[in-house]
């Protein structure tokens, strides 16, 4: 599939921010919190990550339906890039030596929130730069690539941290400073080519009439039937993705033992998942022309359900090794079909407000499994207790979804 030089573009920017996902969210930040010696336990990061999306979750969709207003959405695009960019730089500047865990989470917030934000207003700029029968190749192109490129910094960060000394944490600072420089220069190229097609036109009064467009989108939620089910199915399956994303290093840390998993192991574990995930966000994208997108997301639902099963039971490396597999196989694939699924089925000038909708139903999901899988571990003593909580998230996403129509388009004809 040849690509425009706005696809590619746009494209460019989940190689740019997917870099973020893989150092801070999953693999980094996890391992530094634990340095710091009035850290009791690294489980504890669920909480934080909860607070982050909440933050993010209650923001998204008043500033979506301001920014359908003509020449909003790149701008703020391009303020919550930066806040990402440059909260994930400061990150490098609290070491653990200084006993201020605080600061580091405060950080973590803000670069959530930066990278959440931003991703809002660029998952909306796929109406922009696509078509309805490209969406599900050129989000499957961008989620695939994403996942390769983060490889890149990842890599580079991981060599810093091995020849400065795993127990260093000087290694994994620098790895901060990398993964902002790559976020922000693969950003570089959206920010010129690519331009916001559809729009609301400027009007008197803006915020208070997105609030009033706001509140009429929920009197009429009749009118946007297909939406609010997909959000429904997409809130408690995606629930399950994010969480093993951000939990994946704590959970098997905390099942298996320092002593068992150590750093290298468990880093280039998540590189497998990274190198395994390209190819086959690929595959979903092409399997979904010929399947259709719906049959796919399914496909995916089922393959974490499995994966959670038998997450339970992991007793060794081997057993991680074989279960990153499984999530690296159908983790670019069903978020990439949910974004073009959903862009397919919502009014196109009103992109960003329906993915404020998008954003806020997915960041409440995130509040849930974090918050279930730490406070299971509290509880009981028991990480391994933990990803049961995780299990019917994806059943209940998958019961609501298949009531839904097999082709997107029919969607947002029944919505008209």
């Amino acid at each position: 599939m040849k690509l425009s030089k706005e696809e590619f573009s746009w494209i460019l920017v989940d190689c740019g921010n997917s870099a973020y996902s893989m150092a801070v969210t999953t693999a980094l930040l996890p391992i530094v919190f634990g340095m710091f010696e009035n850290v009791q336990s690294s489980m504890d990061l669920g909480y934080f990550n909860s607070i982050a999306s909440i933050l993010v979750a209650v923001l998204s969709p008043i500033l979506g339906t301001i920014a359908d207003y003509k020449d909003k959405k790149k701008r703020f695009f391009v303020f919550f890039t930066l806040l990402g960019i440059f909260a994930t730089a400061a990150l490098a500047f609290v070491p653990p030596s200084s006993g201020q865990w605080q600061v580091l989470i405060f950080f973590f917030v803000l670069s959530a929130i930066g990278f959440s934000g931003a991703n809002i207003f660029y998952d909306a700029f796929i109406v922009d730069v696509t078509s309805n029968e490209r969406m599900d190749r050129v989000s499957s192109v961008g989620f695939a690539f994403g996942y390769i490129a983060s490889v890149i910094p990842f890599g580079i960060s991981l060599a810093l941290i091995l020849l400065l000394g795993m127990d260093q944490a000087i290694g994994y600072q620098i790895g901060f400073i990398v993964t902002a420089l790559w976020w922000g220069l693969f950003t570089i190229p959206m920010i010129r080519d690519v331009k916001q097609r559809h729009y609301i036109e400027p009007e008197p009064r803006p915020i208070v009439n997105s609030f009033k467009r706001l509140a009429n989108t929920f009197k009429n939620i009749r009118n946007h039937k297909t939406v609010f089910i997909f959000l429904a199915a997409y809130f408690f399956y995606i629930d399950g993705v994010d969480t093993i994303i951000k939990m994946v290093v704590p959970y098997a840390t905390a099942i298996l033992g320092k002593d068992s998993l150590d750093t290298v192991t468990l880093l280039g574990i998540l590189l497998i998942i990274q190198i395994i995930a390209f190819p086959c966000a690929i595959l979903y994208g092409n399997l979904a022309k010929r399947f259709s997108t719906s049959t796919m997301i399914i496909v995916g639902i089922m393959t974490y359900i499995v994966a959670c099963i038998a997450a339970i039971f992991i007793t060794s490396i081997g057993h991680v090794f074989i279960l990153g597999a499984m999530i690296g196989s159908a983790q670019g694939g069903i978020q990439a079909l949910s974004r073009s699924y959903y862009a397919k089925i919502v009014p196109k000038e009103k992109s960003n407000e329906f993915f404020g909708f998008y954003n806020i139903f997915g960041k409440f999901s995130a509040i849930v499994g974090p918050a279930i899988m730490a406070l299971t571990t509290t509880l009981t003593g028991n990480a391994r207790l933990s990803i049961l909580g995780i299990i019917p998230l994806f059943v209940i996403g998958f019961i609501i979804f298949i009531t839904l129509p097999r082709d997107p388009q029919q969607g947002y004809n029944v919505m008209e």
